[in-house]
């Protein structure tokens, strides 16, 4: 049976990065996923040229139905997932006009909600050994959340998936308020995002360790500060350094025993998530 990785967001960054990277390792089809169709498959066309074979797939993280069909594609054609990377991802420049309540809602809602719908979605399709990857960022370390009160209540080691959708939603109200800086919050919604997004990745290893199916492993990764549009060009690592640690996660080998379900820095070391330090940016 033909194995299948599948990246979100493929088409440009990092997620291009790690469509490479899986496409030069990786012993099955790779799927670049994509909202823009023309986008997507002119990535495609890009990676052909340098003899790599990557398939498309339109896939838009903010929509169920695009979910959905994506889902029903990969079940008909493959019946499972072997590889899942969830690299879809969305910041706003420190310029924006947009009222802080908006950037808090859009972002939330793309980079931790979106993201979650499509576990939910293609989770019931991984295989024994299955590996997921959910792109994290220095951001998402849970420091960068200055109320201890909130630490606390997301370094529960009995945190549910409800209680941490519950908490995303509760800095969403609080930014619309204006109130989010003086509950604990802190003044990035990026940060917020990415703190949700590792913390959910501890919550879905805890639920894959009771999983009948063997070994399945997701993990929260930050790829490094890279030089993509995301970053304004501003960070100094290539998008094929910046894939290294991700794909690294993708296709940790069979039985493996760390890391799983961890926090891990660009430099594949796992960082403790509650109490730090942090390792160097980059």
């Amino acid at each position: 049976m033909k194995k299948v990785a599948v990246v979100t967001g493929g088409n440009r960054g990092i997620g291009f990065g790690i469509v490479k990277g899986l496409c030069q390792k990786y012993d099955g089809a790779v799927y670049l996923t994509a909202r823009d169709v023309g986008r997507g498959q002119a990535a495609v066309a890009e990676l052909q040229k340098l003899g790599l074979k990557p398939n498309f797939h339109q896939l838009d993280v903010d929509d169920q139905t695009s979910i959905d069909k994506f889902r029903d594609y990969l079940k008909e054609k493959y019946v499972g997932l072997d590889v899942l990377v969830n690299n879809v991802g969305i910041a706003y420049k420190h310029d924006a006009t947009e009222p802080f309540g908006e950037q808090a809602e859009n972002t939330i809602k793309t980079n931790y909600f979106s993201l979650l719908n499509v576990c939910h979605a293609l989770f019931p399709l991984l295989r024994p050994h299955a590996r997921v990857v959910n792109l994290s960022s220095s951001m998402g370390h849970l420091l960068k959340i200055p109320g201890e009160e909130l630490r606390g209540r997301l370094a529960d080691p009995n945190l549910t998936e409800e209680t941490l959708g519950a908490l995303m939603l509760e800095f969403v109200e609080a930014a619309k308020r204006g109130d989010h800086t003086k509950l604990g919050w802190g003044n990035s919604a990026y940060a917020v995002s990415k703190v949700g997004v590792s913390a959910l990745s501890f919550i879905q290893q805890r639920a894959f360790d009771k999983d009948p199916r063997e070994d399945l492993v997701v993990n929260a990764v930050h790829p490094g500060y890279v030089d993509t549009e995301m970053t304004s060009h501003k960070g100094p690592l290539t998008i094929e350094q910046g894939a290294e640690a991700p794909v690294y996660l993708a296709l940790l080998p069979p039985g493996v025993k760390s890391p799983r379900g961890e926090y891990v820095w660009c430099n594949k070391e796992i960082t403790d998530w509650v109490k730090g330090p942090t390792p160097s940016e980059y």
